[in-house]
């Protein structure tokens, strides 16, 4: 149905708030909490909601993840005390260069420090997104779980006003069903985007702004993670491995992680730039093939897989950070991309980006402002210990799209013998969906069969994701021309989207007639947004469907 139609079925009841906050990860949580404290310093009531399209906090979060404290001890300085989920520090690291048989680990004394993790925790950020839930709503912020904020709302000015939930109970042919409930409009002073990664919200207002003008394009990478319960004699808790090389070739960025957490679990995942060239290659596939090197085989012999999962997440650090205030809002976290790719970290730099953006907008509420760009915020960000930290690390990226020894060697140049201040800042100059190249001009690569023991096929992988989503509702993975998965990415790239999608979501099956069609399995996404960042056309946009829907993520 048209807007227009959906309209006549009657208005959207609306709500108004200080601050509306999209999206409740560590960033937009800290940014609640941070505005509540600051507050109550101040004898001043500040209402926050904050809006959440899982089913729970920490619902659809997915990170390695080895978590600096520094941030976290800024926002709770008793974190301790309060039972925050924290408690595996790192015992041990170990950085390791793969071939297909061999393994070298890099001496500690050439570790550059911002790979090092001393004083770091391992730990399950779902769990963590939990916590600071409850944390948040004891200070007072409303949190609204399995509600999608699908639509920003302008005022005359053109400055955000606030946000509308979608609405609910829509069938497939786009008509009401039984179920139908309009959507909100939630109405506030200011609104913080922290939806993740290349969130929609977020995406739109960066594109109506111009927020990324005179920016490097962003650059974003897959990470898919499986939890393990492993054999007692394996477990080490607090030992942290990283891994470059073996399985990608030496032309593809990307990597892994093994972490031990607590109670014999294991964090295992693989990462892949989303600028890698083969169309041929798969990520999902490529992480089974890791699990079978002999140095992390034994990790997982007689273990049990607990959970699957993935998502995309950001790596342009500094250089690809967009503009983050605009007229009526701001963005936060991995909505703007403040992951640091360079440590291999995002949850303390997530959690800063949300602070610093609550102060900026505690004074303007606390003045009567409303809907007005907060210059503040750029403005504390450029003077504080983030900035610096992102500055120090800012040639990463564009090194490791070098080859991988060569760019392996510059990096830890920048970092040992420039201590990240290195008179030069690199740049990249094209998006990550620009590298693929045509799949006749490509080497085909051939994966073995799942063992079920160690490697596994997607099917079975995304049944441990707990991914549920309402049959009868929209395709929210949409198509900006349908005739062009067969007139382009068929034909050309032999359909790369079967590949790079981790859920088994894009499939190509003949019609009635024997002609091929692609066949959207929604049901399966895993919500990663792997499809709209990597698609070669940018045919495919990514839409939140109903809330409540997608994973629901137990201890990632």
């Amino acid at each position: 149905m048209t807007r227009q139609e959906l309209d006549s079925l009657g208005p959207r009841e609306s709500m108004a708030y200080d601050v509306i906050v999209v999206g409740a990860g560590p960033a937009g949580l800290a940014a609640a909490i941070r505005i509540k404290q600051l507050a109550g310093q101040q004898g001043q009531d500040i209402s926050v909601c904050v809006l959440e399209k899982g089913a729970e906090p920490g619902a659809h979060i997915v990170s390695g993840a080895i978590m600096d404290p520094v941030a976290l001890e800024e926002l709770f300085p008793d974190w301790r005390e309060r039972g925050a989920p924290v408690r595996t520090a790192v015992s041990e690291e170990r950085f390791l260069f793969l071939s297909r048989r061999k393994v070298s680990k890099t001496p500690e004394w050439m570790m550059p420090k911002a790979l090092q993790n001393d004083g770091c925790y391992v730990i399950s950020l779902a769990e963590l997104v939990r916590w600071l839930a409850d944390e948040a709503g004891s200070l007072g912020v409303e949190i609204f779980p399995g509600f999608a904020a699908t639509e920003v709302l302008y005022d005359g000015n053109g400055a955000v006003r606030g946000v509308a939930t979608g609405d609910m109970g829509i069938g497939r042919d786009g008509r009401p069903t039984s179920r139908f409930q309009r959507g909100m409009e939630l109405l506030a002073r200011y609104t913080v985007f922290a939806e993740g990664t290349r969130g929609q919200l977020g995406k739109q207002v960066i594109s109506r702004y111009r927020l990324d003008a005179g920016r490097d394009p962003q650059a974003y990478s897959i990470g898919i993670k499986e939890i393990w319960e492993v054999r007692p004699e394996v477990h080490q808790p607090g030992l942290v491995i990283h891994t470059a090389g073996w399985p990608l070739d030496r032309y593809t960025y990307g990597g892994s992680f093994l972490y031990h957490m607590e109670g014999n679990r294991i964090a295992i995942g693989f990462t892949v730039g989303l600028n890698y060239s083969n169309p041929w290659l798969s990520p999902f596939q490529e992480f089974q093939r890791y699990k079978t090197h002999p140095v992390i085989r034994p990790f997982l012999e007689g273990g049990r897989r607990l959970a699957y999962g993935a998502r995309a997440m950001t790596g342009g650090g500094l250089q690809a950070l967009p503009e983050l205030a605009f007229p009526g809002g701001v963005l936060v976290g991995c909505e703007a991309g403040f992951l640091n790719g360079g440590r291999i970290k995002g949850i303390h730099t997530a959690i800063k980006s949300g602070m610093l953006a609550a102060e900026a907008v505690v004074p303007a509420v606390v003045s009567g402002h409303r809907q007005d760009v907060l210059k503040d915020y750029p403005a504390f960000f450029r003077k504080s210990w983030l900035y610096g930290e992102l500055h120090s690390v800012r040639n990463f990226k564009p090194w490791m799209e070098k080859k991988l020894k060569w760019a392996t060697l510059m990096f830890g140049m920048d970092q040992v013998l420039f201590r990240g201040k290195a008179p030069w800042t690199l740049h990249r100059h094209v998006p990550d969906y620009v590298y693929l190249q045509p799949a006749n001009q490509s080497k085909p690569v051939e994966y073995p069969k799942p063992d079920g023991q160690l490697t596994f096929d997607v099917p079975s992988s995304v049944y441990l994701s707990g991914t549920v989503h309402e049959e009868n509702q929209p395709v929210h993975l949409t198509l900006k021309d349908p005739g062009k998965p067969l007139a382009v990415n068929l034909p050309k790239y032999a359909g790369p989207e079967v590949r790079y999608c981790p859920a088994g979501v894009f499939e190509y099956v003949t019609d009635g007639d024997g002609n091929p069609c692609l066949q959207i399995h929604a049901a399966n996404c895993l919500h990663c947004k792997t499809c709209d960042i990597k698609d070669p056309t940018q045919n495919i946009i990514w839409v939140a469907p109903e809330g409540g829907g997608g994973p629901n993520y137990p201890g990632m």
